[in-house]
């Protein structure tokens, strides 16, 4: 696949709809927000937050900053933007984290709560840094969370139910990872990129952790300002067709010097 350059991966993104005119409408994500500053758990995605975020404009000053949504409180219906230009920088500050762990050969472990959008994307990624020399953390056998098993697939960790993947925002899969590896003697992962709870999870522990968030999960753009989260990279996490990310994932890993 040919490597976008920035001015055209900015317009496969608008194009394609994972950024720009996204999906998400205005009215999810203000209710997501709302919720994470009255202190649901949910949209916390593993971060503890205390009562650091409770004012719902807050929250929305650090999305418009950092995702790039409508700064205007008033603006309450309608669909909502993501700014191409926050998710190519998003993806140089990813990238950069890449290069720092392919120099090192860092044990570095991959998971997604959104295997139907993200999966190949992750995928693409832990390909190229073992051929880099680093370790894929394999995660130990057995793990459950959520009524649920911990897998992984094509070196990305996934909760399993009824042999389906699952879209999950929790972080109890991540935990059991970790507490998985330390029961057995292994080290913590010197990277973990994710998503959702999983990522928020990581930061949380101490680990470095770098992921991808919609609009309508202000938690890890938060986890980043606060410096929880390394990097999080807005984007729609689930577009019609996941082969609209290669471009994207191409961009990524010529980025970081993994291509």
């Amino acid at each position: 696949m040919p490597i976008p350059n920035r001015a055209a991966l900015v317009d496969h993104l608008v194009r394609t709809r994972i950024a720009g005119d996204v999906a998400t409408p205005r009215d999810n994500n203000l209710s997501h927000y709302r919720k994470l500053a009255n202190g649901d758990r949910h949209y916390w995605l593993g971060l503890e937050l205390g009562d650091r975020w409770s004012d719902e404009q807050d929250v929305l000053a650090v999305m418009a900053e950092r995702c790039g949504v409508n700064d205007d409180p008033q603006y309450r219906y309608g669909q909502d933007t993501i700014d191409p230009e926050l998710t190519v920088d998003a993806l140089d500050r990813m990238a950069a984290r890449l290069k720092q762990a392919a120099a090192g050969r860092e044990s570095v472990l991959f998971a997604t709560g959104h295997p139907g959008g993200l999966l190949d994307v992750h995928r693409q990624i832990a390909d190229a840094l073992r051929s880099a020399g680093c370790e894929i953390v394999r995660i130990p056998s057995g793990l459950t969370a959520d009524e649920g098993m911990v897998y992984q697939f094509a070196d990305v960790a996934m909760l399993e139910r009824g042999a389906t993947l699952w879209h999950t925002h929790s972080p109890e899969p991540m935990a059991a990872i970790l507490d998985g590896l330390e029961r057995d003697g292994r080290a913590r992962p010197d990277l973990v990129v994710a998503d959702h709870g999983w990522a928020g999870c990581a930061g949380q522990r101490g680990v470095d952790a770098v992921g991808f968030a919609d609009c309508n999960d202000p938690a890890l753009f938060i986890g980043e300002a606060e410096g929880t989260v390394q990097v999080t990279v807005p984007l729609d996490d689930h577009v019609t067709d996941p082969r609209f990310y290669d471009p994207m994932t191409a961009y990524l890993l010529d980025a970081a010097g993994l291509l």
